[in-house]
């Protein structure tokens, strides 16, 4: 028996057969042998070309580095990136090494609740290091109104008409998140919302799609800056895609009736635009859209999103709505929530690792695809490659004096809560108070507040951040006023223990200011509220001090337009402050007492009461338009959209069109001359509406178009002016989407004026 061939044998190694060394000579196998050992750097580069992995090179273009990585990964690992969790409960210390340690390096996206770079650059370095393809981690997190410098409410923001201003502090959100770990925030949010029994009113923008539109790209802009992968841009997401706000009755999760002209002409505008802006995401709503679930809507998620609108980013889920369509009655369990979902175009799953646990078997089953797969890990990895993830996965790590509350942060901070304040009445000048006023009672239980300032989603800010009314107060009338201060109620319960003591001061005053509203918690996700009158307590409180025959300033900070029929009677100045975030307390003392000029108005209407919700500006009109309304109380509001006094008097001259006749292809220029006739510099917001009498799909009795705010010394004549397109301004679409222009009488309104054009074939 022949010995094997154990690399030994020296006989069968020196003595090869003749015929065997001849063939081996002429081998193509042996000739590209001898080339690559006598060709200088030929082997070498044969071996770095089979190692090479472009989607490494930074100098790759970005598609390329996706295909690359794609045909490196196994359907696991592709599945692992669709995959969101939160690496703990909190950003409790006992709790951050037991967190990294369970932290996959190969899942696609965390939501990320700490502020330290040290504990998010551990976890980057876990995937980088321990991952096989080392895959970035996408940190994710609710940078709703600010970071750690928080600002006003969004609801507030739009009252400021200040889209500049709400761009900046988006700006300064971006950076202190990405210097704490934070590459992607789930903000904006651009529902249209006009029931202010649902407690998410307080995060959009108000009851108008254009609103919406202008503050959600605002908002976007500063987030994603010029470029995302800048290193104080994160990735925006609009949210909630879509029909949320019109869940029943206010109530949150909800079925939603949208109807398919209502979808498009209210819900879409916002969306489309935020899409055009180049916004990196987008998240599907937890709602049930008249029968089938936002998070497994094909038609919205897909023929829409992606097909007509052509997002190249991804959509998350919203936090377990893809396991919700199981209650919701549209999956039977949860692998036909993962295959709906998937289906239907969510490419990422929020914290229910239904994706994780059921889309192997899918695909195995042929029900998925891996081309599929393939599709929307495509998605995810373009955002991380856009970011510059894969090149700089780390962050600065820079101690918290240098990433929080840097000086022209906390500016923007005190400005934008200036701006967004309402003054909403203001009898025989009571404001601003008079230089003669030399004591003040402050009563209220928001007097010394500070947490419920920052209203709900309030990021990471902390309250001893905030500057209470209190301290405002102080600060600004220090050695001018002495200020008297009594709680006088808690925000809720029926305790009048302290109203004998907020009547003490009340009668030794020259003026009294009533501090109230609303807990931070009774506004945001998961608060509807049956009412939206503030709760007795507080309203009794203001009759008892009404009763001591002083002036009544009502200050009312809060997430959601209030009823304030009752409480009106009592007041004779009023004004809405919102939840202003923690640089609040100067500006509101500013405006009393006559330092600033208010310069907010309304972005959504206040109703009476509850029962005339829903009331909004932009209604049809009615069959019958002298009848049919409420037997029992006034139908009209008690401040319509737009709403806003302040302490000077702008005078507007006579709108002037460019052309009172245009064809469809041209443009009318309208403008108008505004003074300030008054005293005292200040700001004004000029809001263009169009009025289509006539068409063929009925049309709202107005509908903002535009909007531009300018500051105006005393004496100051400005001209505002409004370029119409009629494509863009005078068009509206059908319940495809599709959009129409039809020649006609329109109306151009603006103030108390109402222009009439017309649009000619």
């Amino acid at each position: 028996m022949k010995k094997p061939f154990l690399g030994c044998n020296k006989e069968i190694q020196t003595k090869p057969k003749a015929k065997s060394f001849e063939i081996l000579l002429k081998s193509p196998l042996f000739i590209f042998f001898i080339l690559l050992i006598n060709t200088p750097g030929l082997y070498a580069q044969s071996v770095n070309k089979k190692q090479s992995m472009l989607y490494k090179d930074p100098n790759a273009k970005i598609e390329d580095r996706i295909n690359d990585l794609i045909s490196r990964m196994t359907l696991e690992e592709k599945i692992q990136q669709t995959n969101q969790l939160t690496y703990g409960k909190n950003a409790n210390a006992n709790n951050i090494q037991l967190s990294k340690n369970a932290t996959s390096p190969e899942i696609g996206s965390l939501i990320y609740r700490s502020i330290n770079p040290v504990f998010r650059n551990d976890i980057m370095r876990k995937a980088m290091n321990e991952s096989r393809l080392g895959i970035p981690i996408l940190m994710g997190f609710d940078v709703i109104h600010g970071y750690r410098t928080v600002y006003p409410i969004p609801l507030a923001q739009a009252c400021s008409w200040n889209p500049q201003l709400v761009e900046e502090a988006a700006a300064v959100a971006a950076k202190e998140s990405r210097l704490s770990g934070v590459d992607w925030t789930f903000s904006p949010m651009v529902d249209v919302a006009r029931d202010p029994r649902w407690g998410r009113v307080s995060e959009g923008y108000g009851e108008d799609p254009y609103a919406n539109a202008v503050f959600g790209v605002a908002s976007v802009k500063g987030y994603q800056g010029k470029n995302l992968s800048d290193p104080y841009s994160i990735a925006a997401c609009l949210k909630h895609y879509i029909g949320y706000s019109l869940s029943e009755g206010g109530r949150d999760y909800r079925y939603a009736d949208v109807s398919a002209q209502t979808m498009w002409e209210t819900f879409m505008p916002p969306y489309e635009a935020g899409i055009k802006a180049g916004v990196a995401t987008v998240m599907s709503a937890f709602n049930d859209i008249s029968g089938v679930p936002a998070s497994a809507n094909n038609y919205t998620l897909t023929e829409i999103l992606k097909d007509r609108w052509k997002h190249d980013g991804f959509v998350v889920s919203d936090w377990g709505s893809i396991e919700n369509l199981i209650p919701q009655g549209f999956a039977k369990d949860k692998k036909e929530a993962t295959l709906k979902s998937f289906t239907a175009g969510v490419e990422m799953d929020m914290v229910d690792n239904l994706y994780v646990e059921n889309l192997p078997q899918l695909v195995k089953e042929g029900k998925i695809s891996e081309a599929q797969i393939n599709e929307a890990v495509k998605r995810i990895l373009r955002l991380k490659f856009r970011l510059g993830l894969f090149d700089k996965p780390y962050v600065e790590e820079l101690p918290e004096k240098d990433r929080y509350y840097q000086p022209a942060s906390m500016a923007t901070a005190s400005k934008l809560a200036e701006e967004s304040m309402v003054l909403l009445k203001n009898n025989n000048q009571t404001l601003p108070l008079s230089k003669s006023i030399k004591q003040i009672a402050l009563i209220g239980p928001m007097v010394k507040d500070s947490i419920n300032l920052m209203g709900s989603w309030e990021g990471q800010g902390i309250a001893s951040s905030v500057e209470t009314l209190y301290a405002g107060f102080t600060k600004e009338f220090k050695g001018k006023a002495t200020l008297n201060y009594a709680k006088g109620c808690a925000f809720d319960g029926d305790d009048e223990s302290g109203f004998a003591a907020a009547l003490a001061i009340a009668q030794k005053s020259d003026v009294v200011i009533i501090c109230m509203g609303e807990k931070k918690g009774w506004s945001g996700e998961n608060a509807t509220r049956s009412t939206i009158a503030l709760p007795a307590i507080q309203e009794k409180l203001v009759a008892e001090l009404k009763k001591t025959g002083k002036p009544i300033i009502l200050i009312l900070s809060n997430g959601r337009p209030i009823e304030l029929g009752r409480l009106d009677k009592s007041a004779d100045a009023m004004l809405e402050i919102w939840q202003p975030g923690i640089a609040g307390g100067s500006p509101v003392a500013g405006l009393i007492s006559g330092r600033l000029n208010p310069s907010g108005k309304l972005a959504i209407t206040f109703p009476l009461t509850t029962g005339q919700i829903p009331t909004y500006y932009n209604m049809r009109e009615s069959a019958r338009p002298k009848l049919g309304g409420y037997q029992d109380i006034p139908t009209a509001p008690m401040y319509w959209f737009g709403h806003g006094l302040n302490y000077t008097n702008f005078t507007y001259g006579k709108v002037i069109l460019s052309n009172a006749s245009i064809k469809k292809d041209e443009k009318i220029t309208a403008s108008v001359e505004i003074t300030n006739s008054g005293k005292m510099d200040g700001k004004e917001t000029a809001l263009w509406f169009i009025a289509d009498p006539v068409a063929s799909i009925t049309r709202p009795v107005k509908e903002l178009k535009f909007f531009e705010k300018q500051s105006l010394k005393a004496g100051e004549t400005k001209t505002f002016k409004f370029e119409i397109d009629p494509m863009r301004d005078l068009s509206f679409p059908d319940a495809n989407g599709m959009r129409h222009l039809e020649a006609g009488d329109f109306y151009l309104m603006i103030n108390d004026q109402k222009v009439k054009f017309e649009i000619v074939d």
